[in-house]
């Protein structure tokens, strides 16, 4: 070994040999195993976003609403097979109509109806200024008063007189008093009898006065004839009415026309050269011109016994079998003289527009609306006239069916009312 220099301390190694036990603590164990962190979590994280995104996705992807135009399905009816002998046009007339005047000339004071109110018989309807009436009214009155207290007093001298009478033929008798006398107390109770006479008279003339003037007030009331329906007001409060015409002035005539509603019936005018096709009680199918898929039930009233050399035509009244309350005075209307012969039974079908019946693999569908969503339905067309057809089966009144759509659409598609 070598040895240090002469002069040069020697060196000593300070440091420590580790022990064992420190170095076996440095030692990685290789056997213990790492903690496995849960799964659940972090799936359920991941399926939940995939559904959000899906939902967005979908969203903003999904199919819009088919915007459409719908219509709903009518019924009509037909009153079977009668066979019709005869057509004509005819107008709704009413037997009862009257314009309410009054039978006084005076002010309006007040009108209390309106067009198309319902009225009763006897109803008041206006009321004319009666303030000059009612004054001649009172006089009437103070000179039935006035009469009647001269009645009276003309009564109590007839009975002082009719005593005296009695007293001076009593006297008379006895020879106590003269014949002059006895005569004059006859003409004095007969005078006033005679007078009494006279203010009866007078008295039943006050009264008859006073009636009159009552009746003049109470003519100032118009009421209505009878019941039914004001069609037309003529009369404004402030303008002066009269029961006779003012010519050119600006007197009205009328305050109201009324129109019984229940007297409505038919008049028609048939050519002379089909009058034998018509005779009283035949039935006949009314059709009013605003209603023209609804037909009313009638018979002939009767035929006026009379033609109008002009037109060579015959007036001919037909009465409704039950009043409706869509026929109106002075409608159109187109009638159908039926046979007498038994009619067939009645049949019923289906109306809807034209365009709501589409092909499709060769049969003809409509679409109907159900909760928002279309429903294909295949339908049997009768038969079709100007914009609307009438169908068979497949569809029941009252349905609302799609008219305006897109072509493309299918069974379940949610739709949108378009409006025009």
């Amino acid at each position: 070994m070598p040895f240090p220099l002469r002069g040069t301390p020697p060196r000593v190694n300070t440091r420590m040999a580790p022990s064992k036990e420190s170095l076996d603590r440095l030692k990685i164990d290789r056997t213990a195993e790492p903690a496995a962190k849960p799964l659940g979590p972090r799936v359920a994280g991941i399926v939940a976003a995939v559904v959000v995104l899906g939902g967005v996705i979908w969203w903003f992807q999904r199919p819009k609403p088919a915007a459409v135009r719908t219509a709903v399905a009518r019924e009509i009816s037909s009153t079977g097979g009668s066979r019709t002998l005869l057509n004509a046009s005819g107008y709704v007339t009413a037997r009862r109509l009257a314009t309410v005047s009054s039978k006084v000339t005076g002010r309006v004071l007040d009108v209390l109806i309106e067009e198309g109110m319902k009225v009763e018989e006897g109803q008041i309807l206006a009321h004319l200024d009666v303030t000059n009436t009612e004054a001649s009214l009172r006089l009437a009155e103070a000179q039935l008063d006035s009469a009647r207290s001269g009645l009276a007093e003309t009564q109590a001298q007839l009975d002082f007189s009719s005593r005296n009478l009695a007293r001076t033929r009593s006297l008379a008798a006895t020879k106590n008093v003269s014949e002059a006398d006895l005569d004059q107390a006859k003409t004095d109770t007969d005078s006033l009898a005679a007078r009494l006479a006279r203010q009866q008279a007078d008295v039943t003339v006050a009264e008859r006065q006073v009636a009159i003037w009552k009746q003049q007030v109470d003519d100032a009331i118009i009421r209505a004839p009878f019941s039914g329906v004001v069609v037309a007001k003529s009369a404004q409060p402030g303008e002066m009415i009269s029961p006779v015409s003012a010519g050119g002035g600006f007197t009205r005539t009328g305050i109201c026309t009324i129109v019984d509603m229940k007297s409505l019936e038919v008049e028609v005018d048939v050519s002379e050269s089909y009058i034998n096709r018509v005779a009283a009680g035949q039935p006949v199918s009314v059709t009013l011109d605003s209603y023209p898929d609804s037909k009313i039930g009638a018979k002939v009233i009767a035929i006026v016994p009379t033609a109008d050399r002009q037109k060579a035509t015959v007036r001919v009244r037909v009465g409704f079998d039950q009043l409706d309350a869509r026929i109106l005075p002075d409608m159109g209307l187109k009638v159908a003289f039926q046979s007498n012969e038994a009619p067939t039974p009645a049949s019923h079908a289906i109306v809807v527009p034209q365009s709501a019946v589409r092909r499709a693999d060769n049969r003809d569908i409509v679409w109907v609306v159900r909760d928002g969503r279309v429903e294909r339905r295949a339908v049997t067309v009768q038969s079709s006239q100007g914009q609307e057809t009438t169908l068979a089966a497949g569809v029941n009144a009252g349905e609302e069916i799609v008219t305006e759509g897109p072509v493309d659409l299918t069974e379940g598609a949610r739709i949108t009312e378009n409006q025009p």
